[in-house]
């Protein structure tokens, strides 16, 4: 008896020895739990690496919760709190290249950026922006949405002339590029944009996709709809965890992180193409949305105003003119497999 209630005691102990030992992580996220996708993927990531590992656990926490969205890259940085889900083009006004990990204009769409980072250079670069820039993350990618609108307006858009004066809620590089057509673009979170519209402190807005936009119900103030997203052709994600957290796991939970990641991008991808139409339709149908197509005159402008904010970034920071070389190379080898795998209208 004496044995039985030694070994009971034991294992007792050793599964107490376990639960101590796993590892619990603090996660912000730059979008409410509320928007689907955006918001649902950081869920469905704590939800898939929770399930898989004994090692490591995470606790999900909502902008704002634990900090501001736009503080979260200094907050893992500095260990006061231990991970974050964003997207690296927030940190735009801090790093000149992090919208290069997140969102190109004219840019690559999904799967050809997904190759850069994962097979190329790219995954290279994005933690060197990092550790170049003294901030103490470990970055992966851990989400991708395919192409964005491009924007809601409260009137339609003609000429490039109509867009001069507008106030408009933009992201990343391409706000960059707005500017240089005179728009003025401000970086609001999901939840202060359409209070914004609403009492005409902006004109117009881009968020994300159909889906995510039908959440915050833009169609209801700006009943133009503009495509394609030559601002975001893609949209990466990441998850960034302060290195001497992430040094203290075992190699086993770092690798069952970067799996849930990639499940996660799986998951964040799927769910886009499979549900963006749905939305297309209810706006047009239910919402008096019309959706618009930009005209040749008007995409051309973007993208030369693109081509400028691209050639004083790369003429004034060395790091983002190797990174943006490094990209053009990839695509223009990629070009000879996506010139000729699809068919062209």
């Amino acid at each position: 008896m004496k044995n039985i209630v030694a070994a009971a005691t034991a294992s007792i102990a050793l599964m107490a020895g376990t639960v101590q030992s796993q590892e619990v992580l603090e996660m912000t996220s730059a979008f409410g739990q509320n928007l689907p996708i955006l918001g649902t993927a950081a869920v469905d990531f704590t939800k898939n690496i929770n399930s898989i590992s004994n090692d490591v656990e995470f606790e999900h926490y909502d902008p704002g919760k634990l900090v501001p969205t736009l503080e979260a890259l200094d907050a893992v940085s500095n260990g006061s709190v231990d991970a974050a889900y964003a997207t690296s083009g927030y940190w735009q006004g801090k790093i000149n290249a992090a919208s290069l990990f997140a969102a190109v204009p004219f840019g690559p769409e999904a799967g050809e950026f997904l190759g850069w980072v994962l097979y190329d250079d790219g995954a290279k670069y994005w933690q060197q922006m990092y550790d170049d820039n003294g901030y103490n993350v470990v970055a992966m990618p851990c989400g991708i949405i395919a192409p964005e609108t491009s924007g809601w307006f409260k009137n339609e858009i003609n000429t490039v002339a109509d867009l001069e004066g507008l106030n408009m809620r933009f992201f990343g590089l391409g706000a960059k590029a707005m500017q240089k057509l005179g728009v003025s673009t401000s970086l609001l979170g999901a939840s202060d944009i359409f209070p914004a519209l609403e009492r005409g402190a902006i004109d117009a807005t881009e968020f994300s996709m159909p889906r995510i936009d039908a959440r915050l119900g833009f169609h209801k103030i700006a009943k133009y709809n503009y495509f394609p997203g030559w601002h975001q052709p893609a949209t990466l994600f990441e998850l960034l965890v302060n290195r001497d957290r992430w040094d203290e796991l075992e190699e086993t939970a770092q690798n069952q992180i970067r799996t849930a990641c990639l499940a996660t991008i799986t998951m964040t991808y799927a769910e886009g193409e499979a549900t963006n139409y749905a939305a297309m339709v209810d706006n047009v149908e239910n919402n008096g949305v019309t959706i618009k197509r930009w005209p040749d005159e008007i995409l051309n402008a973007f993208e030369g105003a693109w081509d400028e904010v691209v050639a004083e970034l790369a003429a004034d920071d060395p790091f983002f003119q190797e990174v943006w070389a490094d990209l053009q190379d990839y695509r223009a080898g990629y070009e000879t497999w996506s010139a000729i795998y699809l068919p062209r209208n």
